[in-house]
């Protein structure tokens, strides 16, 4: 079976906090921050966009997985910011790792499962035979409207990882399933700057029916209990919807926390989920089990079960982990913010 072989995720070193926004709009801070649950998030920089971000999270994953870029198979990067209408993303990451021109490469886009989406075409080609190594990535930049909910959310980064044969794999890939319905909670028409959003209707018909449907799912298919999990990540728009999907599910704060990012990053789209997961094989032990569940809105969720094998101690030793990342920050006012924001329109 198909496995992670290496994995790299990236975080902007630049942060705004919720006050800072907050005291923008004449908005209460203190309730925002406590019913979003984010403090502050990761802002790119006027030179970071999907791409780069993307580029990033894969050079480490590469480096990780030790090897040449001319192994790789496919690229697959998943977003939902792709700095071209028309010009892949995944072009521009496969000639930076050097793994052009004998291979195939696509931009996927399913809001913020599109990652997990590539994870999943990823896994069938290796599967297959047809190819050895495969390279996915999940990475978006900050898409808010001034003064709307998502300004406070919206952030900027993203994972990416090598599947290649489980022989080699730090964590193998046991069982993955999707859930999909055609529910518009949230959008975003052409040539619109930001997307729209549906409110409330984004919670239980949307996220929750997705993320606990798909869960359920795998762990009937399994034949396992939540409990036989040491570690569970869930799509996180927010830290509520991920702690309200667990406390459903029975998950423990012990298993979903590791990979709880929201707080300190914000909502990272594509990146969201994987960047969990990183963070999860960062401090993961062998034989350990993780269960992870994306979900992106129009909607579906992607739900995985993984193993945990001895090749992880050695491997995530060869890169800066999540942790480093997080802690390595730069706070911006709300009007470098927008400067930023605009340098990336231009």
């Amino acid at each position: 079976m198909a496995g992670i072989v290496g994995y790299g995720a990236y975080i902007p070193v630049y942060r705004i906090k919720s006050e800072e926004i907050a005291a923008v709009w004449g908005e209460d801070a203190e309730r925002i921050s406590k019913g979003l649950g984010i403090l502050e998030k990761a802002v790119g920089g006027p030179d970071e966009d999907a791409a780069t971000i993307a580029v990033e999270a894969a050079r480490l994953a590469l480096k990780r997985a030790s090897i040449d870029g001319r192994e790789i198979g496919a690229v697959y990067i998943g977003s939902e910011s792709h700095p071209y209408a028309v010009k892949p993303t995944a072009t521009i990451v496969a000639e930076a790792v050097g793994a052009t021109p004998l291979m195939t490469a696509a931009d996927l886009e399913f809001a913020c499962k599109a990652g997990t989406a590539g994870l999943q075409a990823a896994a069938g080609l290796v599967d297959s035979g047809y190819i050895k190594y495969a390279l996915i990535a999940g990475a978006d930049t900050a898409q808010g409207r001034p003064g709307d909910a998502l300004e406070y959310s919206a952030a900027s980064g993203g994972a990416a990882f090598v599947i290649g044969p489980s022989q080699e794999s730090v964590a193998i890939l046991e069982k993955t399933l999707s859930f999909t319905t055609d529910t518009p909670d949230f959008w975003r028409r052409p040539k619109a700057d930001y997307p729209m959003h549906g409110g409330r209707f984004t919670g239980k018909p949307a996220y929750f029916k997705h993320v606990i449907n798909a869960t359920t799912m795998l762990l009937e298919e399994m034949g396992r209990e939540i409990s036989d999990y040491d570690y569970v990540v869930f799509h996180q728009p927010n830290a509520r919807f991920p702690k309200e999907a667990a406390k459903r599910l029975g998950v423990r704060e012990e298993q979903l926390l590791p990979g709880l990012l929201v707080p300190y990053v914000g909502n990272t789209y594509s990146g969201a989920s994987l960047l969990g997961l990183a963070a999860v094989l960062d401090v993961a032990e062998p034989g350990q089990l993780v269960l992870v569940t994306s979900y992106g809105s129009g909607a579906g969720s992607d739900s995985f079960s993984f193993k945990i094998t001895d090749k992880i101690e050695e491997v995530r030793e060869r890169g800066v982990k999540v942790k480093e990342m997080l802690e390595r920050k730069r706070y911006i006012s709300y009007a470098t913010y927008v400067k930023f924001r605009n340098k990336l329109k231009m």
